[in-house]
């Protein structure tokens, strides 16, 4: 295992002068009237952002925050297969000593910088709530994180590379947060509202392989429920739902009808996708930009928030397309699921997540020790509620839960 490096973010200036000019010859589409988002980013949206991404937007100044506000590093990962891959992570730890080692996970379109908001709250110190040290990698192919060079990269090798960092780092016993849907999609979405059955998010997959040992514990607010007989996915088809409940259907059925386009292209052909992405910047905003909007629950992103969002994919070590390639690997997993995680588990549930399933069912299939509703928030929590995403992952390891001291020596307590 290589040793850590310090990283800053340095993109070149002829990276930015590049992608200047490429702005200046954006071609845009026309649009139906009163289209709104009927069709997809409304066409004023995304010319109001390629103008300002080309004339306006300072990426030194977002840049230069980044860097003084998080911590971040790099080193080399063996990957069984694969070979050595350097990747990019954040790295902060608590001022406690017992701190609970916490690994965050993201995934499409997301990055490192979902941590932002959450990684001062996480680490801080008082009586009355655990603290954590966070760690907040850039999966192989985002961020600066290397991309693999070979086919059949999965979510065994996703996981792997994430346990194997939190290794390195000393963390022998950890546990996991996750804002990742990447996981597969339950069987009465599968059966009833024909989409394709997701895979495993990288969480989901170390809790299933490095659970008990090494895994202690995960909290999501991308929340799986899975069946082990035909008899209990019956019996809740059955069972009256909630009117959160039958919001939570209606917001699936949205995803499914409305929402999933994106996934057919990405877990089937994503080398033709890759073009146009790694070629026109405003193709890649408006195909990210589209996702930041219609998965978050009326959050009020700045233009500059966007575009500081969407810089981090253009300037990605790998290029943008690389990170769609997730899709189609991990969805051949969906062959061999494995077995469901039984360490302890605790669910965030948003309104506005794409895919909204009744507690009832998480309860039946995971090993739930705490579960938290909301009144809104959507699929980047971390972003939306920072304050509320990080209170329940306190509330889950804190004195008196099922999940306290679930790392041994790790408190979280002075």
């Amino acid at each position: 295992m290589s040793s850590e490096t310090p990283f800053k973010i340095d993109v070149p200036d002829e990276k930015l002068t590049a992608l200047r000019a490429k702005l200046e010859l954006a071609t845009f589409p026309d649009e139906l009237e009163d289209a709104g988002w009927k069709y997809g980013s409304p066409l004023a949206d995304i010319k109001r952002l390629t103008e300002r991404w080309k004339n306006e937007y300072d990426w030194r100044k977002y840049e230069k925050e980044i860097n003084e506000e998080l911590p971040m590093f790099t080193r080399d990962i063996d990957v069984d297969g694969f070979g050595a891959l350097n990747i990019h992570y954040v790295h902060k730890k608590s001022k406690i000593v017992d701190a609970i080692p916490l690994l965050f996970c993201h995934g499409w379109p997301g990055s490192f910088l979902e941590v932002r908001k959450i990684l001062p709250l996480l680490t801080a110190s008082a009586p009355e709530h655990p603290s954590f040290h966070v760690v907040a990698l850039s999966l192989p192919g985002y961020g600066f994180s290397e991309a693999p060079r070979k086919q059949g990269f999965g979510a065994n090798q996703y996981a792997e590379v994430a346990h194997k960092l939190m290794i390195a780092l000393g963390y022998n016993e950890y546990g996991t947060s996750s804002s990742y849907r990447l996981r597969w999609i339950n069987e009465f979405v599968h059966f009833f509202l024909q989409l394709p059955r997701e895979v495993t998010g990288v969480s989901s997959r170390m809790a299933s392989v490095y659970g008990g040992r090494y895994h202690k514990a995960w909290h999501t607010n991308a929340v799986p429920p899975s069946w082990k007989t035909p008899l209990s996915f019956l019996s809740f088809l059955l069972t009256p739902w909630s009117i959160e409940e039958q919001a939570g259907i209606e917001r699936t059925k949205w995803f499914r009808t409305k929402g999933s386009g994106y996934f057919a292209q990405q877990s089937t052909q994503p080398q033709t996708l890759g073009y146009s992405l790694a070629d026109s910047p405003a193709g890649l905003l408006a195909w990210i930009y589209e996702k930041l909007v219609l998965w978050t629950d009326n959050y009020n992103w700045s233009d500059d928030e966007v575009l500081t969002w969407i810089s981090l994919y253009w300037f990605s070590r790998a290029g943008p397309a690389a990170s769609v390639r997730i899709y189609f690997e991990l969805r051949g997993d969906c062959e061999d699921l494995g077995r469901s995680p039984t360490i302890p588990m605790g669910a965030s549930f948003f309104p506005k997540e794409l895919i909204v399933s009744p507690a009832a069912w998480v309860r039946k299939s995971n090993n739930l020790v705490f579960e938290s509703h909301h009144k809104t928030g959507g699929h980047f929590a971390a972003i939306e509620r920072p304050e509320e995403l990080v209170r329940d992952v306190r509330k889950m390891f804190a004195k008196g839960s099922l999940a306290f001291a679930i790392v041994p020596g790790r408190t979280g307590y002075a």
